[in-house]
């Protein structure tokens, strides 16, 4: 799942020159934020080395972060908000030096929303194996080498075990919600599972409780795009010059997870068979409105994201599953404590509906009993991103319980 602002999710069906034309040049070998660029709103917490459950060991972790609102005296007014596959900690603010995008959820986290910044203290970490802050494959090894191919194969579960150790580093014992969509809600169920004394409540936005055949094959084509670039060089492309990375590969596995996030119905209503400009797609040159719409927001990721992080996350969603080792997802779920929400969408075909009728009907401390929240929307998997009135009322209605 991917972040995007509304001017992103919600635009014209035509993608205006003038936008285009703002990708023109080449596309740098990696759009991870590294050492030497702005910071940002960005903070930094050193977590020293962290045990995966592949038994490797990453030494030196560094986790980014960001902070909204004042920690109550009492330590009890913590929010913990994860996000998807490639978003970022930047949930709250504007675009600019060290962010490329205004924050992503900015509907829902800040003063007077749902997530009340005046009223809660809220925390956002950028995911290890990301490129936005925290130790990933981009960022320099021990050897002073980018990590690149190299980076260990992580699951969600040694995400959340960093994620944890930054909770401890900022001596937050206890959060008063955990919240996350997508790949986040992998993370939050985790995170009930593990920690059950240091969740009060927990939002599961649009995740499965383990990831499905269907989920990875989906995942597995784009992972393939990428390592199939010959300039992905088998990772190690960061000395690259402009232009020379692994650009098209990257873009590419954008506009297939693009096809994953939206609907059939939403692309056909909002495309039809329209044209990007006066030329003739069929055999004058021209394109398919569609087309150029995927292309745009393929080159556009590649402005900011790392296509080494991209394989790492991805793999790390396919590891997901709550019941492996704990006699299967039925128990695991049955065992969480937290007050919950579990919100699905209708039209999800990434993760479809039938994932969170199945968390739901095992959480014994769900605010709206044995069902999910469903939202009937037509932009797909992207809904709790888009539909934000209605998940404000979601987390609203858990955060008052």
């Amino acid at each position: 799942m991917d972040w995007q602002t509304q001017a992103d999710v919600v635009p014209a069906s035509i993608v205006p020159e003038a936008r285009a034309h703002s990708l023109l040049g080449r596309a740098p070998a990696t759009g991870a934020w590294r050492i030497g660029d702005p910071v940002g709103d960005r903070r930094f917490a050193e977590i020293g080395t962290v045990r995966l459950e592949s038994g490797e060991t990453l030494p030196e972790v560094t986790i980014a972060y960001e902070t909204w609102g004042e920690l109550s005296p009492a330590r009890d007014n913590a929010v913990l908000v994860l996000h998807a596959l490639t978003g970022d900690s930047h949930v709250l603010g504007s675009a600019g030096p060290g962010h490329p995008s205004a924050g992503w959820w900015e509907d829902v986290v800040g003063p007077g929303r749902a997530i009340d910044t005046e009223r809660w203290f809220v925390v956002a970490p950028n995911v290890l194996g990301g490129c936005q802050g925290s130790t990933g494959p981009a960022s320099l090894a021990p050897d002073g080498v980018e990590w690149g191919g190299r980076f260990p194969f992580l699951t969600i579960r040694d995400q959340v075990a960093a994620q944890q150790a930054l909770a401890d580093e900022l001596g937050l014992d206890r959060f008063a919600a955990v919240v996350g969509g997508s790949m986040g809600a992998m993370h939050v169920l985790e995170w009930a599972i593990t920690a059950p004394e240091r969740v009060e409540r927990i939002a599961v936005l649009a995740g499965p409780p383990a990831a499905t055949a269907d989920q990875i094959a989906l995942n597995s084509v784009q992972l393939e795009a990428i390592r199939s670039d010959p300039a992905f060089a088998g990772g190690a492309y960061y000395d690259a010059a402009d232009g020379e990375g692994p650009s098209r590969g990257l873009a590419l596995a954008r506009r297939m997870a693009m096809l994953n996030y939206r609907t059939a119905t939403e692309l056909n209503d909002r495309f039809a068979r329209s044209w990007q400009s006066g030329l003739d797609p069929l055999g004058g040159g021209g394109r398919f409105a569609v087309e150029s719409y995927l292309d745009f927001h393929g080159n556009k990721f590649t402005r900011r994201f790392d296509a080494n992080s991209y394989l790492v996350l991805t793999e790390a969603m396919n590891s997901h599953d709550v019941g492996r080792g704990r006699g299967g997802a039925a128990a695991a779920l049955a065992g969480i404590e937290a007050k919950s929400l579990v919100l699905g969408i209708e039209s999800d075909r990434y993760f479809p509906l039938a994932g969170q009728r199945e968390i739901a009907a095992q959480l014994r401390g769900s605010v709206h009993g044995p069902d999910p929240v469903v939202l009937d929307s037509e932009y797909g998997h992207d809904a709790f991103l888009i539909e934000s009135d209605a998940v404000g009322r979601a987390i609203a209605a858990l955060l008052a319980a």
